[in-house]
């Protein structure tokens, strides 16, 4: 079943609630099973709390859109860009540092039409390609990744709590 009218509104201050709960709850169902629980708490309570994601949405260089199919939430999506980039600070580029649907609107399409948004967004800003960084044993994201044309250009530390682990930094030409 694909999904085929979604709309991306930006995520504002008044949204914060909901972001705080949809980043939470993505983030554990993708994550949790396979960090150490201490260690992934940590992470999710400073990654994920009101005043993070709060001083996040005030940085505009960071842009936040919800995707919903009607009025239903499905899932959100975080960029970068300039000095908000994590890792890549090139102000050609934008920063894919959280793309997620939520787990019962997944494989209906939705991962792909998000990113044909980001892609449309980062021409808009006259971009000349995005980059991401994913887990290196993620090999699902990787694979989604891969099939919309990224590729791989290094690698760099990414840490949940103090468990430091490997991100592979894929880019897409635009």
């Amino acid at each position: 079943m694909t999904t085929k009218n979604l709309s991306f509104p930006s995520c504002t201050l008044s949204d914060l609630d909901t972001l705080v709960q949809t980043s939470i709850s993505t983030f554990v169902a993708a994550f949790e099973k396979d960090n150490n629980p201490k260690d992934f708490q940590d992470y999710i309570d400073n990654a994920f709390n009101k005043e993070t994601l709060a001083a996040e949405l005030a940085n505009t260089d960071s842009l936040f859109h919800f995707a919903y199919d009607g009025d239903i939430l499905v899932g959100y999506f975080k960029l970068n860009v300039g000095g908000a980039q994590t890792d890549v600070h090139d102000k050609n580029a934008m920063e894919i540092e959280r793309i997620y649907v939520l787990g019962e609107h997944q494989g209906k399409q939705i991962g792909s039409q998000m990113l044909k948004q980001i892609i449309s967004l980062a021409r808009e800003h006259q971009k000349k390609y995005l980059w991401l960084g994913v887990w290196e044993h993620n090999p699902k994201a990787i694979r989604f990744y891969q099939r919309h044309g990224f590729q791989k250009f290094g690698e760099h530390p990414y840490l949940i709590g103090s468990d430091e682990q490997t991100d592979w930094l894929l880019r897409l030409e635009l």
